[in-house]
């Protein structure tokens, strides 16, 4: 399998936005490892076994669950325990687990800022693809600057899913995507 490289982050702290509640809460984090790119089609389709037209741009049209069952067959691949169990509809984090996993929304937001305080950290035309580009497409991973966590993608380009549940008074069962 293409493989999939990880930037091991520092612990630290993130505050979080509930807009519904208009509320923040701080978050405390402890260390932990996320994918330096976003995934892209050619590694979804060598572990699920799907076509990739493009393959070096970010894997789209991935449901919650189909993600999570891809850090499943990218630690199996890996020799590394799996993540998550599943159980119909119910998926169960094994946070003891040393496989591939979604990040949660604190985790993706601490990753994503890398100690900026603004809405984004460099200039829009740098660091994402965006609506300003004129593409109506995803673009390559990595054709933009990363942050200063070393992360490409980030901004811009696709949507990413995380481990949480959006606001389940709101949603339901939807999860996070940022």
């Amino acid at each position: 399998m293409n493989d999939i490289e990880l930037a091991s982050l520092p612990a630290g702290r993130v505050t979080l936005h509930d807009a519904r509640r208009r509320a923040h809460r701080d978050v405390a984090l402890e260390s932990f490892q996320i994918g330096v790119f976003p995934v892209t089609e050619e590694q979804l389709a060598e572990l699920l076994g799907v076509t990739a037209s493009h393959p070096r741009t970010p894997a789209v049209n991935v449901s919650w669950f189909r993600a999570a069952r891809f850090c499943n067959a990218a630690s199996e691949w890996e020799g590394l325990d799996p993540a998550y169990t599943f159980e119909g509809e119910d998926v169960t984090w094994q946070v003891d687990s040393d496989g591939y996993r979604l990040p949660t929304e604190a985790e993706w937001e601490y990753a994503c800022r890398a100690g900026s305080t603004g809405a984004h950290y460099g200039p829009l035309a740098e660091i994402a693809w965006t609506a300003a580009d004129g593409v109506s497409a995803p673009q390559p991973v990595g054709s933009r600057l990363p942050n200063l966590n070393g992360l490409f993608d980030t901004l811009g380009n696709v949507w990413e899913w995380c481990w949480d549940l959006l606001d389940p008074a709101r949603y339901d069962e939807y999860r996070v995507f940022r």
